[in-house]
């Protein structure tokens, strides 16, 4: 029987939200058995760049990350947040970790080509991730906490979106432990109204996905989210929940099943 191992992706709102942090450290520090902790870190990026003088652009959702861009978020994910979100788990008796997709080799991508004639830039869509290696960490007693970038094998940082990591990472891993992938954020799920925010999809099969998507129900940045969730259901995740930051310890929120 496979060891429970619990992945936790945090959005980047969180992570801007200093009580909204500390519970959801606190919380995240409770989970029993094994876990993983994957960060965004988004708006912390834009106004580090803002303060630099270099503009944010973002084309539905998504940043295009050019030179200038790469830096920052090299230095903002790699560095300020991750290294933050580790001190501050030491803190809660987790002997955390570190993790761009560059150390260890852990999570190989690629350039991503151009969409629908976007150049998107440093931006990495994700090959593999090293489930083996992340295991040996966790064995070992280390909780690894993955930042938003990966590498390409030829030497080059890519800006990667943080729900995808958490996804490839649960899949990876789910060839070794019994994983349950849980998108933390602002919300108490995936909401039927966004201006309701009781009203919450309790379950989302990819039938209901597709019917929400094309009626409009769901739209914007829940749909690369929902759609990594399910991504992660059809690789032998367990479970996947999307829920609000200090309902991780619980089944609240909305649960993607295949």
């Amino acid at each position: 029987m496979k060891s429970k191992l619990t992945v936790v992706k945090v959005g980047g709102a969180v992570v801007e939200d200093e009580a909204q942090l500390t519970q959801l450290l606190k919380d995240f520090s409770a989970i029993e058995g094994y876990k993983v902790l994957v960060h965004g870190g988004g708006r912390k990026a834009t106004k580090m760049a803002e303060r630099l003088g270099i503009e944010t652009k973002m084309v539905e959702g998504r940043r295009i990350t050019d030179a200038d861009m790469l830096e920052v978020v090299t230095m903002v994910y790699g560095g300020l947040v991750n290294k933050n979100l580790v001190a501050r788990l030491q803190a809660n008796g987790v002997n955390a970790l570190g993790l761009t997709g560059a150390d260890a080799n852990a999570i190989r991508s690629h350039k991503r080509p151009l969409k629908n004639g976007v150049d998107y830039g440093f931006v990495g869509d994700v090959d593999q991730a090293d489930g083996e290696m992340l295991g040996r960490l966790i064995e070992a007693g280390i909780t690894p906490i993955m930042a938003p970038l990966t590498h390409d094998g030829e030497g080059h940082i890519l800006n990667t979106n943080a729900d995808t990591i958490a996804s490839e990472t649960a899949k990876a891993l789910a060839k070794l432990y019994d994983v349950t992938l849980i998108f933390a954020f602002e919300k108490k799920g995936v909401l039927s109204n966004p201006d309701d925010d009781d009203s919450v999809i309790p379950v989302i099969t990819r039938t209901l996905y597709n019917t929400y998507k094309a009626d409009g129900t769901i739209s914007g940045g829940m749909l690369p989210k929902i759609e990594n969730a399910l991504s992660a259901v059809d690789a032998g995740v367990s479970q996947v929940i999307i829920t609000k930051a200090d309902a991780i310890d619980g089944h609240h929120g909305t649960i993607i099943k295949a």
